[in-house]
Order: C-alpha cells, then sequence, then structure tokens
C-alpha cells in the first residue's frame, strides 16, 4: 500500500522538450512566458511545477543554467510552488548537458527517467505541413532512430552527483522495466524514500494507455514500494484527463501541463496550463478530494524547504 495521504499533489509540467513552437501558439517559449505560465499554475491549484527551459529566439530545448536562471528567482519571488527541474531535457542531449540545471540550481525536486528506451516523436510530422523554424522537423524525424538514453550507470552519475544538493527526485517511470530499475537503486542504498514515483503513460516507446496499463503499473509499484512511496501519473496527449481521473480515484497524485498535451479537447488546442490545472482541481473536487498545497507537497515529501535552492 502506498503511503496514506488525505490530499492529492497537482504538478503541471510547464513547457517540456517534446513539443515544438509550430504545434502550438501557446507553448510557453520565452523567460517572460514560462514565469507567467508557472505562476498561473500554481495560483490554480498546482503545488508543482515541472520546468524545461528553451531558447527565446527559436523555441529549442536547452539545458543552459543560465536561461533557467532567467526565470526561476522571479517565480519563487511570485509564488511558494514546489520548483521541480528536469534532467531530461531533451531526447537528443547527453547526461552531462542535461544534469547542469539540477547540478548547479540545486531544486527542491529533479526529475530522473529511469531508463534507455525509444521515443518516438516522429509521427507528429504528419499534422504540419510545415514548420517555423529549421530546428523542428529533423528534430522530429529524428526520434524515428533515436534512443533517449539512461544507463544504469548515467542513472548513478546522476543521483550519486546530486546527493549533496538534499534534491528529490520525480522517478519517471515509462514501463515496468522502469518500476524494477528503481527498485535496483533502493535495494543499492542510492535511492531513499519517500518515493515520488511518476508513471507515464502513452508516450511512443513506453507503456501504453489502457486502463490494464494503468492498473499494471499501480500493482507492480505496490509490490516493489510499499507505503515507502507517493504514486503520481501522467497520460500524454488525449489521455491526459482519463488516466489523472482514474489514478485520483485510485489513490494517487497527478500530473498536467502542456509538456504531456497541447489539446483542450478534439480538435481544440488549451490555451495555457493554469487551464489544464483548473480542469483536474475540478475533476479532484468532483471526486471530493482535496488538493495539496506547495507546503502540504513539501511535508508529504520530505523536500528541503524552498530557502536551500541555488536560485
Amino acid at each position: 500500500m502506498a503511503a496514506p495521504q488525505n490530499k492529492v499533489i497537482v504538478t503541471c509540467a510547464v513547457t517540456g522538450g517534446i513539443h515544438t513552437p509550430t504545434m502550438s501558439p501557446h507553448l510557453p517559449i520565452t523567460a517572460r512566458d514560462i514565469e507567467d505560465e508557472s505562476v498561473a499554475a500554481a495560483e490554480a491549484g498546482a503545488a508543482i511545477v515541472h520546468l524545461h527551459a528553451r531558447k527565446p529566439e527559436n523555441g529549442q530545448p536547452s539545458q543552459d543554467p543560465a536561461l533557467f536562471l532567467e526565470f526561476l528567482p522571479r517565480i519563487a519571488a511570485r509564488s511558494d510552488v514546489v520548483i521541480n527541474l528536469t534532467t531530461g531535457g531533451a531526447p537528443n542531449m547527453l547526461v552531462e548537458e542535461r544534469l547542469q540545471p539540477a547540478l548547479q540550481l540545486k531544486p527542491e525536486v529533479a526529475s530522473l527517467n529511469m531508463g534507455s528506451m525509444n521515443f518516438g516523436l516522429y509521427p507528429m510530422i504528419a499534422r504540419h505541413k510545415t514548420f517555423k523554424y529549421d530546428w523542428e522537423r529533423p528534430y522530429l524525424e529524428g526520434s524515428e532512430d533515436r534512443v533517449f538514453r539512461n544507463t544504469f550507470k548515467e542513472i548513478r552519475y546522476i543521483l550519486e552527483s546530486c546527493a549533496d544538493n538534499g534534491t528529490r527526485f520525480e522517478i519517471e517511470c515509462y514501463d515496468t522495466s522502469h518500476l524494477y530499475t528503481a527498485a535496483h537503486f533502493i535495494d543499492r542504498g542510492i535511492l531513499k524514500p519517500p518515493f515520488f514515483i511518476q508513471s507515464v503513460f502513452g508516450l511512443l516507446g513506453g507503456i501504453g494507455t489502457h486502463p490494464d496499463d494503468v492498473m499494471h503499473m499501480r500493482r507492480t509499484a505496490e509490490r516493489l514500494f510499499g507505503k515507502d512511496y507517493y504514486w503520481s501519473v501522467l497520460g500524454a496527449g488525449r489521455s491526459q484527463m482519463p488516466i489523472a481521473s482514474m489514478a485520483a480515484a485510485m489513490g494517487g497524485n497527478v500530473r498536467v501541463g502542456l509538456e504531456d498535451s497541447l489539446w483542450e479537447d478534439r480538435g481544440r488546442l488549451s490555451r495555457s496550463n493554469a487551464d489544464q490545472v483548473r480542469r483536474v482541481v475540478g475533476i479532484l473536487k468532483s471526486l471530493n478530494l482535496e488538493v495539496a498545497t506547495p507546503d502540504e507537497a513539501r511535508d508529504m515529501l520530505q523536500l528541503k524547504g524552498r530557502d536551500a535552492v541555488a536560485f
């Protein structure tokens, strides 16, 4: 049984490294966009914001810590939201590049993908005749022959490099094998409880979105981690709200945001991250569930606190 909780943690993934600017005019690109979207998501009910950076001139994903510093202090000044930085970056980046924001800026939480995987973005090409920037099409096309790389050695490198930072990890699991990889690092004493296990559904190369897939991931996590973990889910694209609803009803936490889905419903783009947060908060309330505040999320996940970061 997962750790007992009486409130649901809502995470908002604000921009990510999957979608490209052509896909939506509402995707946050500039530092001010990311700042405003993060604060609005927190005001709508998100306890955690999961953040990537992008080059302001063309929206290309970047792990340059200087770009993160253009928005992180401003978010922290305007909101008490928990800030979670990516170590995933984008699928075409090497681990040393991906690690730098979390290593240098010492956030309360950082994401960590639990394994290498095929990461297929190329089906998105068919939706667009032209692209706004030259990098977009090759980036998407290249994913047909690209592996997002996170070997056992690289996972250990990330965990040990950040060990003195006091950063906890959002452990991202795209399939059941990733849950077993997390258990391996727990057995080695490198990961410490409580574990924040994020199950990811619907990315091409990972587990699917059928309710049986959700149940299987939940059962496996229960068996491996027991009361030492908090379970959260994200569903990619159109599966975002159905999977969030299912997981919430099962006692889980939820993640939404434009990183995970650009769509409000069929054929209609989501206009903001805050809209997605408000929508999932409404679902939670309809299930008679309460939403955790940032400080309640800090207590649940035993975070080091917002004053112990380096931004």
